[in-house]
């Protein structure tokens, strides 16, 4: 079973390589990564150290928590897992426990759409609707 530990309060400018060696050199099976920003591809300031051995986390923890590093205190310590993510990728956890309209919303399965429908076709998000109603008219029709 491996553990997972978090790393914090990383410097945003630091070199990953030199850090994972650092991690590494404690012992084999230990791999560390960075949490990189998705529009700005710097480092959020935290990252993952994956370890292969249960005994070694224990020597990372002491080793590095609080060892000082680009200029930053690091912070090591064993990552809590989330019990239980469902389709929410990744988590908006302001809301736990909420029954208002934001966690029934959260609840309904979103449709990805191209950029842009055919001139043509009707609006993919309205098609049951417009279903429904093409069914109610043509009901009309007949009773007439």
């Amino acid at each position: 079973m491996s553990i997972r530990l978090y790393v914090g309060n990383l410097p945003q400018s630091f070199d990953q390589k030199e850090l994972e060696g650092l991690f590494a050199a404690v012992g084999a099976g230990v791999r560390f990564k960075a949490v990189m920003d998705r529009e700005t591809g710097g480092c959020r300031g935290f990252g993952f150290v994956n370890l292969d051995d249960p005994k070694l986390s224990e020597a990372v923890i002491e080793q590095f928590n609080g060892r000082e590093y680009g200029g930053n205190k690091l912070r090591v310590e064993v990552s809590e897992r989330r019990e239980s993510r469902g389709n929410d990728r990744g988590g908006d956890r302001r809301n736990q426990g909420s029954t208002g309209p934001i966690a029934a919303r959260k609840s309904v399965d979103k449709v990805v759409h191209s950029d842009g429908p055919a001139p043509e076709a009707p609006d993919p998000r309205w098609a049951g609707e417009l279903s429904k109603l093409k069914d109610l008219l043509a009901n009309q029709k007949a009773s007439v």
